[in-house]
Formats: C-alpha cells, sequence, structure tokens
C-alpha cells in the first residue's frame, strides 16, 4: 500500500510479538515507525533485530503507559521530530491468570492500569495530536475477544477488554469532527507471546486451543497486521467506533 510512505505510526507495547509484526507491516510500506515499551534500550534492541533491515525509519523510546506525563511526552517528541502523527496503534496490555476470588486488590489494579488507563493516556494524547493536522488520522485498539465473552481464568483482563471497547467507541465519536477514525481489532487466539512458546513446548496444548474454535484455525501476527493496515486505509474511509471481531467465531462458544 503506497498510501503508507512516510506515514508516522506509534505503536505502544511495541516489543511484544504482535506488535513487532504490524511494525514490520508497516514499515514494508514504507512508513516511519515509532515504538515503546517499558523495557530498555538494550532489551528492545534485541528484541527489533528482526526489523535491522529498516532501522533508518523505526525507533524505540522507553515508556511506561501508566504514566500519563511520559505518554505525553512521547506522542509530544514524535510530533516535533516529524511534524505530525498519523496512526497510533494502542497494543500495551497486561494478563493475569487469575479468577476474582484469587486476585488481590494490587493485581486488579495492575490490570486496569495498563490495559485501560494506558490505553485511554496513549490515544487520547495521540488523537489531540491529530487534531492539528490537515488530513485524517488513525487510532486503532488491540482488543481482545475476551471483552466480548465471558472467561472465568481472566476475569480482571476481560472487563478492561470491554472497557476498552467503550473507550473506542466514545472517543470515535468525539474526535470524528477532525476526521480521526478510531476503531479496535479484537482477535482470538494468537500464536504469539506467552501462547506461542506454551503450544511449541506442548503440541497437545495448541489442538486443544485451536479444536476450541469454530474455525478451527489459530491467528497469526501477520493476520492482525494485515487488518490493522486495512482498517487504517483509505480503504476502510467510513469505518469508525467499529469493533473487527476476528477470533474464528471464538466469542460465540462458551469458553
Amino acid at each position: 500500500m503506497e498510501e503508507f510512505k512516510d506515514k508516522i505510526v506509534l505503536i505502544s507495547g511495541g516489543l511484544g510479538d504482535i506488535a513487532l509484526g504490524i511494525a514490520r507491516a508497516y514499515l514494508q510500506h514504507g512508513a516511519v515507525v515509532l515504538l515503546s515499551d517499558r523495557a530498555d534500550k538494550e532489551t528492545a534492541s534485541i528484541r527489533m533485530s528482526g526489523l535491522s533491515d529498516y532501522k533508518s525509519r523505526i525507533r524505540y523510546r522507553q515508556v511506561d503507559v501508566t504514566d500519563a506525563t511520559a505518554v505525553r511526552n512521547w506522542v509530544d517528541s514524535a510530533v516535533e521530530e516529524f511534524g505530525k502523527i498519523d496512526i497510533s496503534v494502542v497494543n500495551a496490555a497486561q494478563v493475569t491468570l487469575k479468577p476474582f476470588r484469587e486476585l488481590t486488590a494490587d493485581e486488579w489494579d495492575n490490570e486496569m492500569k495498563v490495559n485501560l488507563d494506558g490505553a485511554f493516556y496513549f490515544a487520547n494524547a495521540s488523537a489531540r495530536a491529530m487534531m492539528n493536522k490537515s488530513n485524517d488520522g488513525n487510532i486503532v485498539f488491540l482488543g481482545s475477544w475476551a471483552g466480548h465473552s465471558v472467561h472465568q481464568h481472566l476475569p480482571a483482563y476481560s472487563v478492561s477488554k470491554a472497557a476498552v471497547r467503550m473507550l473506542c467507541q466514545c472517543m470515535a465519536l468525539e474526535y470524528a469532527p477532525w476526521n480521526i477514525r478510531i476503531n479496535e481489532v479484537a482477535p482470538g487466539y494468537v500464536n504469539a507471546g506467552l501462547s506461542k512458546g506454551i503450544w511449541r513446548d506442548d503440541p497437545s496444548s495448541r489442538s486443544a486451543a485451536k479444536s476450541k474454535v469454530p474455525l478451527q484455525e489459530l491467528i497469526e501476527v501477520e493476520d492482525i497486521a494485515k487488518q490493522v493496515l486495512w482498517m487504517t486505509s483509505s480503504q476502510n474511509k467510513h469505518m469508525t467506533g467499529a469493533t473487527v471481531l476476528m477470533d474464528g467465531g471464538l466469542s460465540l462458544v462458551r469458553p
């Protein structure tokens, strides 16, 4: 997609498998990509080594998304360097695999701070920066099927992602007059991160996960990247406040 050439793309939670896959897709189409995450630059350098072919068009900054000032400074620095930001992908997330009866107050707070507060800080700072642009702006939240379906093993995560869906809709309505489109991609079981390691070491667990999906397929990082690019392209100019639920039908069945 030639339209992404020289676009300025910011991605939070930028060192995760999904974020790096999205970054690669934008870089392949000529964009400049700015990643942020909690890790130091040494760790980031290792995680980003697979993108070395694009080192002239990629940046990294250590940012804690729960720190509103740090997030705003990151966005402001991008605008100062490039004069604009075009696309923000809100990806940073925290998952606690505990039922409510075992969840501590600190664990609950941390889940909400990262998944909801952090999402708001980044998306809102991005939208404010995009208000000053002459062309369209795009924000994509990385949600989850768990925000659409009750899941007893990760209830705090499910609650936070359900809240992010409403955050997306409210922000989409508010910022629509400035031609800023704000949407959500909500994947199901993704072959990435912790799940990828578990499934690699225990093929039976991969088969078990796959069997729960009505379409009998797990989602690859590349699938999500393609969806995000489409959502931020001119081919999708009439969609805002929407959620694309790409879970193979997982949210249609009981977990």
